[in-house]
């Protein structure tokens, strides 16, 4: 007896005989019209995701984007991520940077990495658009109440190369793009795929994008919340809960060793948020643990690959004033960070599947495409290896 059919396989099937094109039109593929991991019956690891499967899962957290689209050939975009909803500037939040491979340029690492915390939202963008991404987020907060007096401010801002889709030396991102993303964000659902600073990245050979996930510890584990949002742009083999995707598809760095063929460059942005009570030493070790789960999707960290995870708590107790009055802040001891370590890994490679899955096929300068990995053919090999459609 066969396996039965994946429910999205007939979903697909029903949409594509109730909806056709008129002659000559091209129907357009819309983010909705793309599955999650889950959708498919992807399930990676033992520990369940929060209400959203997303980093928005950790209460108070908040995702915009800006996406910019612009002919002939711009294809990029912003997105923020802000920790809580006062003021992160006043109610600086442990966190700590993990660099995997430093081939890249993100701006406020080295404050962040000797103070361990975090007084600005994150930014995401395209390589060259960080400077004018960082100039944009000092002037909106400068502009805030309460800013008048302050004469330093630590941007961070992380980015990955979207150059062979967009036109990325006319460095297109504008301060109104940094304002929509910062002002638009919201909890709740985040938008994946093709969108913000994912508009214009390709991973793995297909387009990829932004991508999220979480995960909910057991109360007996602490109840904690671990979310995670990734900007995939790079190369590698891809994996998919175990399976070899990228090979059975035939697409995959190092195909046929020539000389100049995909040597798995690129980069990724991976920020880490959670509700447990972390100091950032114990945040760069959440963070590490992100790389792991990064490697279980067929990733390397190549050469020119920039590698980089932002780790940070968003408990109240371990929050920190910008003055010099003492506080007395909670610590989570070590012996209880390791279900912390597992979730994390758990949702940095739901979250870079999801990134893939969720992305629409583009076209941008020069008439370039990147495509959307087919939902079928992934199916049938996630089949095939017992992934999805077990009895």
């Amino acid at each position: 007896m066969g396996r039965p059919m994946h429910p999205f396989s007939f979903t697909t099937l029903a949409l594509a005989l109730l909806v056709v094109p008129l002659e000559g039109q091209a129907m357009p593929e819309a983010p909705d019209d793309r599955p999650r991991a889950r959708d498919l019956g992807i399930e990676i690891g033992i520990f369940t995701p929060g209400e959203h499967n997303a980093i928005t899962d950790v209460p108070g957290v908040r995702v915009g984007h800006a996406t910019v689209s612009e002919d002939p050939g711009v294809r990029t975009g912003v997105t923020a991520i802000l920790p809580h909803g006062g003021d992160l500037f006043r109610e600086r939040v442990p966190a700590a940077i993990h660099v995997g491979n430093g081939f890249g340029k993100l701006i406020g690492i080295t404050q962040v990495r000797e103070l361990g915390e975090l007084e600005t939202p994150i930014l995401l963008t395209c390589t060259l658009c960080v400077w004018n991404a960082a100039d944009a987020m000092v002037d909106w907060l400068l502009r805030r109440p309460g800013m008048e007096g302050v004469r330093s401010i630590n941007p961070l801002v992380g980015e990955t190369n979207d150059g062979g889709l967009s036109d990325i030396r006319a460095r297109p991102i504008r301060e109104e793009h940094v304002v929509e993303a910062l002002e638009g964000a919201a909890e709740g659902p985040v938008a994946e795929g093709s969108v913000g600073a994912g508009t214009g990245t390709r991973a793995f050979g297909w387009k990829g994008g932004i991508g999220t996930s979480s995960r909910v510890l057991p109360e007996s584990l602490g109840g904690f919340r671990i979310g995670v949002l990734v900007q995939s742009n790079f190369g590698g083999i891809l994996t998919i809960d175990g399976a070899p995707v990228g090979q059975a598809l035939g697409r995959y760095s190092f195909q046929g060793a020539v000389e100049g063929s995909d040597a798995g460059d690129g980069s990724i942005m991976i920020v880490v948020a959670t509700d447990a009570p972390l100091s950032d030493r114990n945040l760069e070790r959440l963070a590490a643990r992100a790389m792991m789960g990064l490697a279980r999707t067929g990733a390397f960290a190549g050469n020119g690959s920039g590698d980089y995870v932002i780790a940070f708590s968003t408990a109240e107790g371990v929050r920190r004033g910008g003055g010099e009055e003492l506080r007395a802040l909670v610590d989570l001891p070590n012996a209880r960070t390791s279900a912390l370590f597992q979730g994390t890994l758990e949702a940095t490679e739901e979250a870079v599947v999801n990134s893939l899955l969720k992305a629409t096929t583009v076209t941008g300068v020069d008439g370039t495409t990147a495509e959307a990995i087919p939902i079928d053919e992934v199916i049938t090999v996630l089949e095939a290896h017992g992934v999805i459609g077990r009895p």
